[in-house]
């Protein structure tokens, strides 16, 4: 398995169909904060506005959400997979590591944390879901829970 930064900023991701919640951590990566919310136009802009942030924001590596779906019957198509293939395509387009996390329960969490900050019911929560991955992607390497890592673009032996 390929490291994954253990020290720098980091970017967390949640995909969506319509929009891509952003957030970031701290150097030291213990506090993750959200940062934006990109509506989704094509994958060649997307990438690169995102690609961007990355360069702005001095990031060492990426987590995205996977949306983990174990009752889904085998051979099925699902979000999880679509997530996959997405990163597999924007994995190309950076030099960084690309991190698949669970993301199970995020936007849950995410909608809690907006009616806590009050925002309107009709605001997308995306960046505070992508907050959230990265906060527990955060918490369970500080916690020495993580084991094994899905690197996007880079082969893991089983």
């Amino acid at each position: 398995m390929s490291d994954f930064p253990q020290r720098g900023r980091l970017l967390g991701l949640d995909h969506g169909l319509a929009r891509v919640g952003v957030a970031v951590c701290d150097a030291s990566q213990m506090i993750a904060t959200e940062l934006i919310v990109i509506d989704r136009t094509s994958k060649k802009a997307d990438f690169a506005r995102i690609n961007q942030i990355c360069a702005d924001e001095g990031v060492a590596g990426i987590v995205l959400g996977l949306p983990l779906d174990l009752d889904a019957p085998p051979d099925t198509y699902t979000q999880a997979d679509r997530v996959r293939l997405w990163a597999g395509r924007f994995a190309a387009t950076t030099d960084l590591p690309v991190l698949l996390w669970d993301e199970q329960l995020s936007s849950e969490e995410a909608s809690e944390m907006a009616r806590l900050q009050k925002r309107k019911p009709t605001d997308p929560v995306d960046d505070l879901a992508a907050r959230v991955i990265l906060q527990r992607y955060l918490d369970a390497v500080r916690d020495g829970l993580v084991e094994r890592m899905e690197i996007v673009g880079q082969d893991d032996p089983a």
